[in-house]
């Protein structure tokens, strides 16, 4: 019985030296899967990461003031002594948000996202310390949601950008900020998905990310386990829980580089519209499976139709890049230098040829990064436009020749919204100038400064005819 004991007992011995030996990977892997702790990223990043308060005025006391602080009989005789404590009243209210960012340098730039900022009348940033600054905008890229701002202050340790190209779905991933306002707040989890897109513009390409982001985390960090930046927190889905994205580093940096030169972000432009190739297309092309994008229409004027691109025209590669769809045309066009002479590569008719375009630049606030047919979100207004097309004036009853911006969207927390404006309604003029499309519109708000009057003229089917009083 001894001698069948010491086998057993051998036997055991050899098994459990053959699983070690025999897996060690496995069983070093299981010892490296969770860091034992996060403490020390924290320590060593918490001094680059900041509390941004805002301050912000809201004109006319917002809706709600309007609806319960205006005259229901409008100005009636006789009601002006009734209602005088509350005409008295301010009509305008203050409004304060917070958010998150971090210090990119030595100089007090410090990266944010637009949304923290937007319209802000004061921004204060509050250090690790507790010191505060009063910061000021460089400058804003609204159609990523990225801003930045500077302090003037000493002794500033910055964090460092990595790349988001090289950080790998499961991997550890920290975020620091103030979400709901309790500044230096760490979280912890690990990269969900990369390449998301949320409905949010043309250049969507979010880190989707587990580790707790919440209101006021916006503009914070996301460091990788090397303490450095791969993303920067920007968006939640309310419905949903444990689920943030992060616009990703590799994006971030060219467009704050611009920011910092020349405090605006200019992005390459084609001119044409397009869209992604069917499995049909594909077939009737003798294309690869996801191989190029086709051209619907290549816009007169503009750079592609300028270098002899055409309707039918299938995009496969620029610059050598492969292009798999509308997606990676968008990208990589806003990735290039306007002005820039680009190689263009298409299929047309079965042949391969190859045109040099020299790239135009992206018109502001297009849903479309090629050729701006629609805004991709409210103006500040609270109005989305679409161009007018021979199709859709035929559609909504107006004559061939007249030109302007349908409304397509109201936001319905706006000054639009109360305006009496329908979507359907045709904006052909502003402040005495005629809209015959997108450039005219942006050239002219631009113009017009914050807190003048703008006044819009729209058409309503092939008659009507009415004006619009809106406080920019």
């Amino acid at each position: 019985m001894k001698s069948v004991g010491k086998q057993i007992r051998m036997l055991t011995a050899f098994l459990m030296l053959f699983g070690l030996l025999a897996f060690p990977a496995l069983s070093g892997a299981r010892t490296r899967m969770v860091p034992a702790n996060f403490s020390q990223l924290a320590q060593q990043a918490k001094s680059g990461v900041v509390n941004i308060q805002t301050v912000k005025t809201i004109k006319g006391g917002g809706r709600v003031f309007r609806h319960f602080f205006g005259s229901p009989f409008g100005n009636q005789p006789g009601m002006e002594d009734f209602l005088s404590p509350f005409s008295r009243m301010p009509r305008n209210r203050t409004e304060r948000s917070l958010g998150s960012g971090f210090i990119i340098d030595k100089a007090g730039y410090i990266v944010t996202n637009n949304h923290v900022i937007k319209d802000a009348d004061k921004i204060k940033v509050i250090l690790h310390d507790d010191q505060e600054y009063d910061a000021r905008i460089i400058g804003v890229d609204p159609v990523t949601d990225l801003a930045l701002i500077k302090i003037d202050a000493k002794n500033l340790q910055p964090l460092e950008f990595g790349s988001s190209k090289d950080a790998q779905v499961g991997s550890w991933v920290v975020a620091i900020g103030s979400p709901f306002g309790l500044e230096q707040t760490v979280t912890a989890g690990i990269i969900s998905a990369k390449g998301r897109s949320i409905g949010s513009g043309p250049y969507d390409d979010f880190i989707q990310t587990d580790a707790s982001i919440n209101p006021g985390n916006s503009g914070g960090p996301l460091l990788n386990m090397d303490g450095e930046v791969v993303g920067i927190n920007t968006a939640i889905i309310k419905s949903g829980q444990g689920i943030g994205f992060a616009i990703p580093s590799d994006l971030a940096t060219s467009i704050i580089d611009q920011l910092k030169d020349s405090k605006r972000v200019s992005r390459g432009w084609l001119g044409v519209s397009i869209q992604d190739v069917s499995k049909e297309m594909s077939e009737y092309y003798n294309l690869d499976p996801d191989e190029g994008v086709y051209v619907a229409k290549a816009y007169e004027d503009n750079p592609a139709y300028e270098a002899g691109i055409r309707q039918g025209d299938v995009i496969i590669s620029v610059e050598g890049v492969k292009i798999s769809s509308s997606r990676d045309l968008t990208m990589t066009i806003a990735n290039l230098r306007v002005g820039s002479k680009v190689d263009v590569d298409v299929i047309r008719q079965g042949k391969n040829k190859t045109f040099t375009v020299t790239l135009g630049e992206r018109p502001d606030n297009m849903e479309n990064s090629q050729f701006g047919e629609e805004f991709n979100s409210f103006d500040d207004l609270g109005f989305m436009f679409k161009s007018l097309d021979k199709d859709l004036a035929e559609q909504l009853g107006y004559p061939p020749s007249i030109k302007g911006l349908v409304v397509t969207r109201i936001d319905p927390d706006s000054q639009a919204a109360v305006s009496g404006v329908r979507t359907g309604d045709l904006l052909v003029e502003i402040n005495h100038k005629k809209i015959n499309g997108v450039s005219d519109y942006t050239g002219t708000l631009h113009t017009i400064q914050k807190g003048q009057t703008v006044y819009m003229v729209f058409m309503r089917g092939n008659a009507q005819k009415f004006v619009v009083r809106f406080e920019k």
